[in-house]
């Protein structure tokens, strides 16, 4: 009688609690309320709506059709990784050192 109920003792010596939830979002399809958030259009302004998932900012994309070919270049060009500029400059080594040599002192 014992042995039969060993598997089910091991199975609820698992400990939850709300540290083990916390590690991630909850796993829910429908949140039963609603929650403050900002959305932000593509022109920049915002809009504060309650949205049916905890999130704090919604950014509304933005649609590349509608610009001007100008518009399209420059954000396509801000969307690439800037290249970091190396500046290397030439040092002119024209040190001699027999100009220094009256100045060093023979310990004897």
């Amino acid at each position: 009688m014992l042995l039969k109920q060993l598997p089910l003792a091991v199975q609820q010596l698992r400990c939850i609690s709300s540290a083990t939830t916390a590690v991630t979002r909850l796993h829910r399809s429908v949140y039963c309320r609603l929650y403050p958030t900002v959305v932000v259009q593509p022109d920049g302004s915002t809009i504060n709506i309650r949205y049916h998932e905890p999130r704090k900012i919604i950014k509304l994309p933005l649609d590349l059709t509608t610009l001007s070919e100008a518009e399209r270049k420059s954000r396509l060009e801000a969307r690439k990784p800037r290249k970091k500029v190396r500046i290397m400059e030439e040092v002119d080594d024209n040190f001699n050192a027999k100009k220094y040599m009256k100045y060093i002192k023979n310990k004897k």
